[in-house]
């Protein structure tokens, strides 16, 4: 949408005194009065020019405060149904009735968003990064980010490779008027036998009383209900004590059944505490506060984007020069961006940039554990 679009907006009484200019005076009128309204025509063009002008500065101001806002011009609707969003089947490989494993996440929370936050809209910061596939390895990624009066910024991705690969990662980042953690999402699922899953309040600062509200004593009777979510992040990756709380939810996991019976009800009720958190927080005005809480984003997203171990899935299926923008200037956009690029770490131990398997980072692990049966037999 262009600042001149917005003319359209312009008084009516400003369209008639334009056209009222440039009537042709009765016959009637004397000379006298002719020249006059010439003048009098004149004078209201000008007039007219200088308020068209002066709305045309406004539109160009607004257009600017809706840019930097990550404004989009498309509607919900027209966003949440890109590129056949939600979809029902893989573009992989599958045995399963329902391959898209994490599309349930995925609807539930759009959904909850649509019902629950306000201004809700879609943000710009998707661009060139909305949709990505490897026809040749059958695996694909949708990405789609929205904003509200309460989150600046929340970004969903889904990753389909079939039976061999399934992702669900969501970010939720607040407002800077709000002093609040980061909600983050991350499940995983490869060859639908080994599965991975983070649900976390993410601090930005580490003592939680540096917050506008402490949060843990409300996370942990939601964590308490589910045993199989109470597990360890391995230090390979993440140094726990950093951007991570003691409530995480994180699970290893074989059974299938955890990601309907625990996972889906746990990552409900952790998404509805945080907007409940928001909700209930007092709004800073506070630049300098609004400045530390971005700050401490920012930091959040630098170190994510050194250590996120999907970066070498990504590596792997569309490159890794397109991974290392993807991961700088979408999922971490605040991060500095690192010279020379990233060293994809390893998932579950792996190493490098995996080959081959349809997008899976961990190759094939029953291969690997009858090669430590055999190993160790011997």
């Amino acid at each position: 949408m262009k600042p001149q679009h917005l003319l359209l907006a312009l008084p009516i009484s400003l369209n008639y005194d334009i056209a009222t200019a440039f009537t042709n005076p009765s016959a009637s009128q004397s000379f006298v009065h002719q020249k006059q309204d010439r003048l009098n025509g004149r004078s209201a063009i000008a007039s007219s020019r200088d308020l068209v002008e002066q709305e045309l500065s406004t539109a160009e101001k607004s257009m600017d405060i809706l840019n930097m806002n990550g404004g989009s011009a498309i509607s919900i609707g027209e966003a949440e149904v890109a590129h056949g969003m939600p979809w029902s089947d893989t573009i992989g490989k599958t045995n399963e009735e329902d391959p898209l494993l994490y599309m349930p996440f995925w609807e539930w929370q759009m959904k909850f968003m649509k019902e629950n936050l306000t201004n809700l809209r879609p943000h710009d910061c998707v661009t060139e990064y909305a949709y990505k596939d490897n026809v040749d390895k059958k695996a694909r990624m949708v990405n789609q980010c929205y904003q509200s009066d309460e989150y600046r910024k929340i970004r969903m991705t889904y990753y389909d490779a079939g039976d061999s690969t399934q992702v669900f990662n969501s970010v939720w980042y607040p407002n800077p008027e709000y002093n609040l953690p980061i909600l983050g999402i991350d499940l995983l699922s490869f060859n639908r036998k080994k599965y991975l899953a983070i649900v976390d309040f993410q601090p930005i600062h580490e003592i939680e009383s540096d917050h506008a509200m402490t949060y843990e004593h409300r996370l942990q009777p939601i964590k308490d209900q589910y045993e199989a979510l109470k597990g360890r992040m391995s230090s390979k990756f993440y140094d726990e004590t950093q951007f991570f709380s003691q409530e995480m939810l994180f699970a290893r996991f074989d059974d299938e059944n955890t990601v309907t019976q625990d996972l889906l009800p746990a990552f409900q009720q952790y998404v509805k505490l945080h907007t409940q958190l928001v909700a209930e927080t007092s709004p800073s005005s506070s630049a300098d506060e609004q400045k530390l809480v971005l700050d401490r984003q920012k930091e959040y997203d630098t170190y994510s984007a050194e250590r996120d171990p999907a970066t070498a899935l990504f590596a792997n299926m569309f490159g890794k020069e397109w991974a290392d923008d993807f991961v700088f200037d979408f999922l971490f956009s605040l991060s500095d961006r690192k010279e020379g690029g990233l060293a994809p770490p390893p998932m579950f131990g792996g190493g490098g940039p995996p080959r081959g398997n349809g997008g899976n980072p961990m190759g094939n692990p029953m291969q690997k554990q009858e090669k430590v049966r055999s190993s160790s037999s011997q």
